[in-house]
């Protein structure tokens, strides 16, 4: 189950990223400025993180599988689209359909993860689930590179939206336990419970800050690359495809050490903080070594970037899983995932009006330094001792506003 759950976001993230690789072709091809360009990386989030939190409650009540199945279903059809666009206009109504499909991605997998897998071994599952949402871009950068170099933009989207359609065969074969399909008890501890938890916040802040950053790479490093450091479309699907290779190497190493580390004995709650924290630290050297070094130096950022979100990557979703457990994971991450999302609607469209303001990336790489920044206060400060709360004693009525008992009649 969990290679398939790595497999669904490694095709979501391929998928994903097909207009960011593509996205130096398709200015000149439609006549598209800057500003317009970044409205399109950041279309695809303004439905993406606004359908989260409705996918995180329909997985918990109609079953995590399903409705995972039916949203590859809806952005493979999306991705098929953008192929066949020859407007802004259909470019940017395709973005947001695909948006709406890959909403389900996060909350569902996250769902399933959390009612089949033990504490001690999350590091491990995250870090292969992470292998396969960062090896996405990796592959699709290489092999969309490769294809638009030889056949053009749109049959890459053609060619990797009908692929999608194929994981769908071994996904309706897979029989999971009750506690992973549907819980009567599916809104217990209720969303307002949820909401009203700090460590919701935290998380969400924490992760809106690692977002931030990882979509600016996501969206414009391909573009970076091609005109601001001088690499042909061939070179810079062949860097960006090592980078994110590098990436989803250093997630399932990572979380296979934090998993070791817990069975020796350390604390969840020092390893999981500790990482995140050092992590989101040296993501702000690499923004900073890549606005103002030179050539060498920011491509070398570049990867030792990659790595530290490699190692950041368990944490992100094992954190929240491990806060809200079984019964409230769809619905944490669903809200985690929506707030996080915003950075992809942030992140691209201020880096696009940046560069269309200052003709450079300088400002846009220290933006994003800073923004890691925030990442420290939420993954660090913010958070209770990791282990699941106790929603029973979260919702009970407080004393004041229990009701006395009537006393008896003579």
């Amino acid at each position: 189950m969990v290679v398939l759950l790595a497999t669904v976001l490694f095709i979501n993230y391929v998928d994903r990223g097909a207009l960011p690789t593509a996205a130096h072709l398709i200015q000149p091809d439609l006549d598209l400025n800057e500003a317009q360009l970044g409205l399109l990386l950041s279309a695809f989030f303004w439905t993406y993180s606004l359908a989260q939190i409705p996918v995180g409650w329909l997985g918990e009540r109609y079953g995590a599988h399903r409705v995972l199945g039916i949203g590859l279903a809806v952005w493979a059809t999306a991705t098929i689209g953008l192929g066949f666009a020859h407007t802004f206009p259909m470019l940017l109504g395709l973005r947001l359909l695909l948006g709406i499909g890959e909403s389900v991605g996060f909350p569902c997998v996250s769902k399933l993860i959390a009612a089949v897998v033990p504490v001690k071994s999350l590091g491990a599952a995250n870090g292969i689930v992470a292998f396969g949402y960062i090896l996405g871009p990796a592959v699709g950068s290489l092999a969309g590179g490769l294809l638009m170099a030889q056949y053009g933009w749109r049959t890459a989207f053609w060619i990797f939206g009908g692929l999608s359609l194929l994981w769908l065969l071994p996904w309706s074969r897979v029989r999971l336990p009750n506690r992973a399909v549907r819980r009567a008890d599916a809104d217990r501890p209720t969303s307002m419970t949820i909401l009203k938890q700090p460590a919701l916040w935290g998380t969400a802040l924490g992760l809106f800050s690692s977002n931030y950053v990882w979509y600016f790479m996501l969206s414009w490093l391909p573009f970076y690359l091609v005109r601001e450091r001088g690499f042909s479309t061939t070179e810079m699907g062949q860097i960006t495809g090592a980078a994110y290779a590098i990436n989803s190497l250093s997630a399932v190493a990572a979380g296979w050490m934090l998993d070791r580390l817990i069975k020796a004995g350390r604390s969840p709650n020092v390893v999981y903080k500790t990482t995140m924290v050092a992590t989101h630290g040296a993501a702000v050297v690499c923004m900073v070594c890549m606005a103002a070094g030179a050539r060498e130096v920011a491509l070398g950022a570049m990867f030792v970037y990659q790595i530290t979100c490699g190692v950041q990557s368990p944490g992100v979703y094992a954190i929240p899983q491990i806060l809200a457990g079984p019964r409230a994971t769809g619905r944490w991450v669903g809200i985690h995932n929506s707030i996080g999302a915003l950075a992809g609607v942030v992140s691209p469209a201020a880096t696009g009006f940046i560069i269309a303001s200052t003709h450079q990336f300088t400002a846009a790489f220290l933006l994003a330094g800073a923004v890691s920044l925030l990442g420290i206060v939420g993954w660090w400060w913010m958070l209770p001792k990791l282990q699941e709360l106790n929603w029973e004693a979260l919702e009970a009525p407080a004393p004041h506003l229990q009701v006395a008992a009537a006393p008896p009649i003579d």
